[in-house]
């Protein structure tokens, strides 16, 4: 039996990670993926015994990219002791540029049975990130189920993406910018925004 190729698995991610960006989820067949990695169609399979399992390690790269721009937004605002709110605004202008930005990773990422599936841990992956939301969500509105609102504003973001995306909003609000939506989305889910 031949040994798998040393670097061929995170080749094969690589090479899913680059076509998922140029041509979206759909084009994510073990066939291609194999045949743009230079390998047999069966050569996955050594590392990835399920189709699934490729998916799930493709997904992973985008949610480290994620979580990468969300670390991103205690270093531009400081150790954490910032505006949590401000923070809210920021994470949600990161969140929504890297959905739109990456139309395809997205889509992927969120897709329920990759979630579902367990593979390489990316509900440890994911929900950091959701974890990150409901600590600012908390320290502003210590009133409610912090829980609860980061999931309405994540589920109201995710359709920003999502509609923004679709050019749907662009469409129905006469927005060129989806700022406003943040805004908005941000008022609806925390309250106005107070001056200090």
């Amino acid at each position: 039996m031949n040994e798998p190729e040393p670097g061929l698995r995170a080749r094969l991610v690589d090479v899913g990670v680059d076509l998922v960006t140029r041509e979206g989820a759909q084009a994510l067949t073990l066939r291609e993926i194999a045949r743009r990695a230079g390998v047999s169609h069966g050569a996955p399979r050594r590392y990835f015994p399920t189709h699934l399992e490729l998916l799930s390690a493709i997904a992973r790269r985008g949610f480290e990219e994620l979580a990468s721009e969300a670390a991103g937004v205690t270093e531009a605002t400081g150790d954490g002791m910032a505006d949590p709110r401000a923070q809210l605004t920021a994470l949600g202008r990161r969140y929504l540029g890297f959905a739109l930005g990456n139309r395809g990773m997205y889509e992927l990422m969120f897709r329920h049975d990759i979630l579902e599936s367990g593979h390489l841990g990316l509900r440890g992956t994911s929900l950091p990130l959701f974890d990150r939301l409901v600590d600012l969500v908390g320290r502003v509105r210590p009133d409610v189920d912090a829980r609860a609102v980061a999931g309405a504003l994540w589920a109201n973001l995710h359709g920003i993406a999502q509609l923004w995306g679709w050019g749907s909003l662009q469409l129905a609000t006469g927005a060129d910018d989806f700022t406003p939506l943040l805004r908005a989305a941000l008022d609806a889910h925390l309250g106005p925004e107070t001056a200090v």
